[in-house]
């Protein structure tokens, strides 16, 4: 996979180069400028990109603002040292499709680039799927096992969020910043009960909610399931 990295700080650019291509054998491209990146993006095709916010000549936020503006569809991940509420936001807002805040583990890094790249070859599925579980846009309801899911909204939205990112840990934070509700405070324990309450519902089906001790929740079909 091609991974254009665009990235003004030499030390990191080059540890990130080496330490990709040894754990996911990604095929990294380095771009020190914002410009260079723009120019290289609009000749070349990428399985996605890794985008700094501070960048000499044209910065993090007007390249990814022009390449949206240009239909450039090419997944974009950023990083950013602010990882405030707003800066998520913003980013997501003009365009990116996902974001991690330095410092960072390279094994996450790699989980969401995969996670980006599968989910940007199925953009054009009405449906996402998990095992036998499947998520309809149209209808926003699940189906498990040919069947209706009954899900309160919470419950829905949590499991939608899980679906997304399937096969990828997620945190109780990263759940939190992408539930529809911004009129009630949620918390961390809340997740904590709704995944509880789903993990019930998906009992004895071929898909289940697992637990990554630190690092958070992974929605993943059962292989003993998948090989029976």
């Amino acid at each position: 996979m091609r991974i254009l990295l665009v990235e003004d700080e030499p030390d990191l650019a080059h540890w990130l180069v080496k330490s990709l291509h040894k754990n996911a054998g990604f095929n990294i491209e380095w771009a020190n400028d914002g410009l260079i990146a723009l120019k290289r993006l609009s000749v070349e095709e990428f399985d996605a990109v890794i985008l700094d916010l501070g960048l000499p000549s044209m910065d993090g936020r007007t390249l990814l603002s022009r390449l949206r503006a240009d239909d450039n569809r090419t997944p974009i991940l950023v990083l950013t040292a602010n990882d405030s509420l707003s800066s998520r936001v913003q980013v997501l807002d003009m365009g990116a499709d996902d974001f991690l805040p330095k410092p960072f583990m390279t094994e996450e890094l790699v989980a969401r680039l995969f996670a980006l790249i599968r989910r940007s070859r199925g953009r054009d599925k009405p449906q996402m799927s998990c095992a036998s579980l499947h998520y309809d846009h149209s209808t926003k309801s699940f189906l498990l096992q040919q069947k209706h899911l009954s899900l309160t909204p919470r419950e829905n939205e949590v499991l939608r969020i899980l679906i997304q990112k399937s096969g990828e840990p997620v945190n109780k934070q990263f759940i939190l910043d992408r539930m529809l509700d911004p009129d009630t405070e949620l918390t961390p324990d809340v997740v904590e009960v709704i995944v509880h309450r789903l993990r019930k519902k998906l009992q004895g089906s071929d898909v289940q909610i697992t637990t990554l001790r630190g690092i958070g929740y992974c929605l993943e079909p059962i292989l003993d399931s998948l090989d029976a």
